[in-house]
């Protein structure tokens, strides 16, 4: 792996062959896979609520909300997955290497809300189907679930492919559960079309169809899915790779339109039950179970609803606990026990079940269900930003970065997720304000809260923006260095010499070279201005910072190549301040700049930068102007 030194799901990085196929089907089964452990997620407890709270409260209204979401989700899908097959990092480890560390420390903090709103889901997904089917206390099936995190690793003992055929087997269980549920349902074809023609919501339906959206665009699979494609194993040639991308693309679209059908059978089983028949405030997965014998006739439709919970918990939590693992190693690169580090990972989710079962009751499971969807629908713009930014970055994915329609495809999708979630929270924001007897309470504590996020995803959306036409413009005007044939005498036996990348960098060195000879020692100083170097500096380990050090690196290798010794110093933030203390901490015989300064816009604000550094710096001042 060419930017990262440690590969994301190391134990089964590159495990599975797909050389060696002699046919095009065959290559394609030895792609098949990752997808469908993403599918299940899109098809787990959390769906469920919001499905059955949809289905029985608005009827057929919301499933172009459910088509929506599935568009969307197999575009982010797709844009994962091609970030892991062309890049080899996944979404966390792109992100470590893109944003500041202070930032990647939020994002990281966020990833693990969202994964514990989606473990949340699960273990009470998985403990109430145990409660149907067996009588099992909720609290004692949350407890069990536990052992959740020693049966991924007995799978993945055996292999990725092994799990993913233990995944498959339990998703075609879900489909064939809810397929026999919809023929006894027999729900009005007409009617469930209509659903799919987008109407203005409510309030109320607001709130349901992004919890649906949540539930559906998971921000962990993202993150999963870029790490999963990385098992397969293929030749790194140009023809290789895209046939990869289309063979995941095959993938995706397989596995998400079957986690669609589930989905969309969900909510047209709960409209055709319970809406059509007046029961409009069935929210809870229990109730769904109970009401479902009595309105159908049958007393397999329940049997199959609670073997098909069962089935969606316990695949979901074995893809959410390896969404974890992938989020702590790529945000933090931090190395412990893989069962120490799922066993964590699942607790996260238990606690706060165990905690809201003993103190508001079993009642409110279902609450707290569609509350954790609406969790990770508010988590989403900050993995889907990000995401976009990386697959459409012509530097870094090469001839595979996605362009044109599809980039605006992907923005409209970030725009209409935020812009839903900005909705909901304004909203939730001014009813609080309304209803509180506090309200500049509210105001000062909810408000600055709002802010930051709203400034964080203002940040994420800008930065790579800004490094990229700063890499560009470097690009553009990236000067090689050509030394002077110089044998004059040494008169200077330590130079420093500011480096700025511009066409005077030539002058500016073989003007240094000129006074100190080859007996002299140099260092090449360069000062990274951007935004992320003023506020976090030597910690910034943004795009700029890393293009200067190379730049720079390259400058002191032509140097060493030519019989000079050279060193380098990078410093960031304002060069008036920095250069001074580099400088005089270096405590040369000479210092060489060239006449540039900033442009007219910045020398307005900030004065020029070598005026201020003369004044500054106790070593004589050499000024090359550029011919």
């Amino acid at each position: 792996m060419a930017e990262s030194g440690r590969k994301s799901l190391s134990e089964v990085n590159e495990s599975v062959e797909t050389g060696g196929r002699t046919s095009r089907f065959k290559r394609l089964l030895a792609f098949l896979g990752p997808a469908y452990l993403i599918s299940v997620g899109y098809m787990d407890p959390g769906n469920w609520a919001t499905d059955i709270a949809g289905g029985s409260a608005f009827g057929y209204k919301l499933l172009w909300i459910l088509l929506m979401s599935n568009l969307i989700a197999l575009l982010l899908q797709s844009f994962s997955a091609r970030l892991g097959i062309v890049r080899r990092l996944d979404l966390a480890q792109a992100s470590r290497e893109t944003y500041p560390k202070a930032v990647n420390r939020v994002l990281w903090f966020l990833a693990e809300i969202a994964i514990a709103a989606c473990d949340l889901a699960e273990v009470l997904g998985m403990a109430i189907g145990l409660k149907l089917i067996f009588g099992l206390p909720i609290i004692w099936g949350v407890c069990l679930t536990a052992l959740d995190s020693f049966l991924l690793i007995f799978l993945l003992n055996y292999g990725v492919r092994k799990m993913e055929a233990f995944i498959i087997g339990l998703v075609a269980i879900i489909g064939f559960a809810f397929l026999i549920q919809l023929l006894i349902a027999q729900p009005n074809a007409t009617e469930v079309f209509t659903g799919f023609i987008p109407t203005q919501l409510n309030s109320q339906a607001l709130y349901l169809a992004i919890g649906i959206i949540g539930a559906t665009v998971m921000p962990h699979n993202l993150y999963l899915h870029s790490s999963l494609v990385q098992t397969r194993r293929f030749e790194r040639t140009p023809l290789a790779i895209a046939k990869a991308i289309k063979y995941n693309i095959i993938d995706s679209a397989i596995a998400l339109n079957a986690a669609f059908f589930v989905n969309a059978a969900i909510l047209i089983l709960a409209a055709s039950t319970f809406y059509n028949n007046g029961l409009f405030e069935i929210a809870s997965i229990e109730e769904a179970h109970k009401m479902l014998s009595p309105l159908l006739g049958s007393n397999l439709a329940p049997t199959l609803f609670g073997v098909a919970l069962i089935a969606a918990g316990q695949s979901s939590t074995i893809t959410g606990t390896l969404a974890g693992q992938i989020i702590m190693e790529g945000y933090l690169d931090l190395r412990i026990q893989p069962w120490i580090r799922r066993l964590i990972t699942r607790l996260v989710a238990i606690v706060p079940a165990i905690i809201t079962i003993v103190y508001f009751g079993e009642d409110h499971t279902d609450n707290l269900l569609v509350f954790s969807q609406v969790v990770l629908s508010l988590q989403l713009g900050f993995a889907i930003i990000p995401l976009i930014h990386f697959v459409s970055d012509k530097k870094q994915m090469g001839a595979f970065a996605v362009k044109g329609i599809t980039v605006i495809a992907g923005w409209v999708s970030a725009a209409v997720i935020v812009g839903l979630n900005l909705n909901l929270v304004l909203s939730m924001f001014a009813e609080w304000v309304e209803t509180s007897q506090n309200k500049v309470l509210i105001i000062l504590l909810v408000g600055p809260v709002i802010l930051f996020f709203v400034g964080l995803l203002a940040y994420i959306i800008i930065l790579p923006i800004i490094n990229r036409r700063r890499f560009n413009q470097f690009e553009s005007h990236k000067a090689e260095l050509v030394l002077a044939d110089n044998t004059a005498k040494a008169s200077y036996q330590k130079i420093a010499i500011t480096i700025d990348f511009s066409s005077s960098d030539n002058a500016t060195i073989n003007a240094a070279v000129a006074q100190g000879g080859k007996n002299a020692e140099y260092l090449l100083i360069h000062i990274v201005e951007s935004a992320g170097a003023f506020i976090f500096g030597k910690d910034v380990a943004d795009h700029e910072s890393q293009s200067d050090k190379e730049q720079l690196k390259q400058y002191r290798d032509t140097l060493n190549e030519k019989g000079f010794k050279a060193e380098i110093k990078l410093g960031y933030g304002n060069p008036k301040k920095v250069i001074p203390q580099l400088v005089n901490e270096y405590a040369p015989d000479l210092l060489v700049m060239g006449a540039h300064g900033h442009n007219t816009f910045k020398d307005l604000i900030f004065g020029t930068t070598l005026n201020t550094v003369r004044h500054r710096v106790s070593a004589p001042l050499l000024i090359v102007r550029n011919a």
